[in-house]
């Protein structure tokens, strides 16, 4: 039964309509503040912060409202794009499990084969081009955060970089 019950939990809350980079129906670079807020309502905490001059804002979902299986979800909005900054938009998905739910095999089930994988600072992590970066339990088996993001299939000059919005 221990076994049986977190696979239970995956089950009900694994990423459904969404690629690899995404969990929820939450996909960065994709999904706006709109549709964040439909899904999970409001969030716990929301913080407005600035972001290399660009107006960004962070909603923490926790306790109750965390989505099933999960201690803390965090959604950051803002994203810099080919087309401009759009404010509304997901830059960044971050979640941190319950012991136990996203298990190191759930995770190369869910969304493969990871393109990356490192020990840091003694933790096993993965990366995944299609923007999923994982970090696991001293023990190497459970996931302890799951950051999600938009794609990383190549790294941007840095002097194409556009400058922050004048004031």
């Amino acid at each position: 039964m221990r076994r049986v019950l977190p696979l239970l939990v995956i089950l009900l809350i694994a990423p459904g309509d969404v690629g690899a980079g995404g969990w929820g129906s939450i996909e960065p670079g994709v999904s706006t503040i709109e549709h964040v807020r439909a899904r999970y309502g409001e969030p716990s905490k929301e913080t407005p912060a600035k972001v290399d001059g660009y107006d960004t804002l962070q909603w923490v979902y926790e306790s109750d409202r965390a989505p099933a299986g999960l201690v803390q979800m965090t959604v950051d909005f803002g994203l810099l794009t080919r087309a401009g900054y759009k404010p509304s938009l997901v830059r960044l998905l971050k979640l941190e499990p319950k012991p136990l739910i996203f298990g190191r095999n759930t995770v190369i089930q869910g969304w493969g084969v990871p393109d990356g994988a490192d020990k840091q600072e003694g933790l096993l992590t993965f990366f995944y081009q299609e923007g999923l970066f994982v970090i696991f339990d001293k023990e190497g088996e459970s996931a302890v955060t799951m950051i999600f993001s938009p794609p990383q299939v190549d790294l941007p000059d840095p002097s194409a970089r556009p400058a922050p919005p004048k004031k």
